[in-house]
């Protein structure tokens, strides 16, 4: 989605006006700011034509919070806000975002079949459907190659294990985010198996 398509949306310039409000302008992250690197995995996304669900839920990945960065714009206990800007689809993978616990759950993806999640909020471990581990996998790489992309020092020591989780799981990524993860550092040599890479963003 193009800077020109969101003055034709009004739904989507409520969910930019909230996180400006929550203070996303001002919270440092790798390539300046929260909201930028929130806007820029949005238009990652809509690049690998995820649908608008995903679009959504990839603007506000960090609403809560997540296993690598604590700073939360709201508390789990005001999910129904989140659910009124986006809708319930967008918050429940905002959701599932924000609750996985990457050192238990990253080994897992890609070999155990079914994958169990481990939520860090609740310490409840399950097995998401198909067509939310596929959101999930695509939030987190729209996610990790923003912030790669803008720190060399994360891309260096993160990139060869973030390469190896995506390779595992390109089956179940969008083909075109598969082939943005050939930049990755490590392309031509994955980080060792069973690591936990990916303690950022």
């Amino acid at each position: 989605m193009t800077p020109a398509d969101h003055r034709d949306n009004p739904a989507r310039n409520r969910v930019e006006a909230f996180l400006h409000a929550h203070g996303a302008d001002l919270i440092p992250h790798p390539g300046g700011t929260l909201l930028a690197h929130l806007l820029r995995v949005e238009r990652l996304l809509a690049d690998w034509d995820c649908d608008r669900d995903v679009r959504a839920a990839g603007l506000c990945h960090a609403a809560y919070g997540t296993d690598g960065f604590d700073r939360a714009l709201l508390g789990l206990d005001r999910r129904d806000t989140l659910v009124e800007l986006v809708g319930p689809r967008a918050e429940a993978l905002v959701r599932l975002y924000a609750s996985c616990d990457r050192a238990a759950v990253y080994p897992r993806l890609g070999v155990d079949e079914p994958p169990l999640f481990r939520d860090r909020f609740s310490g409840r471990e399950h097995t998401p459907p198909e067509e939310d581990l596929r959101a999930f996998l695509a939030l987190t790489a729209a996610n990790e190659l923003d912030v790669l992309a803008h720190n060399a020092d994360l891309a260096r020591r993160y990139g060869p294990g973030l390469y190896g989780l995506f390779a595992r799981t390109r089956h179940l990524l969008p083909p075109a985010a598969w082939q943005a993860c050939a930049g990755l550092p490590g392309a031509e040599a994955s980080g060792p198996p069973g690591r936990a890479p990916g303690r950022h963003g």
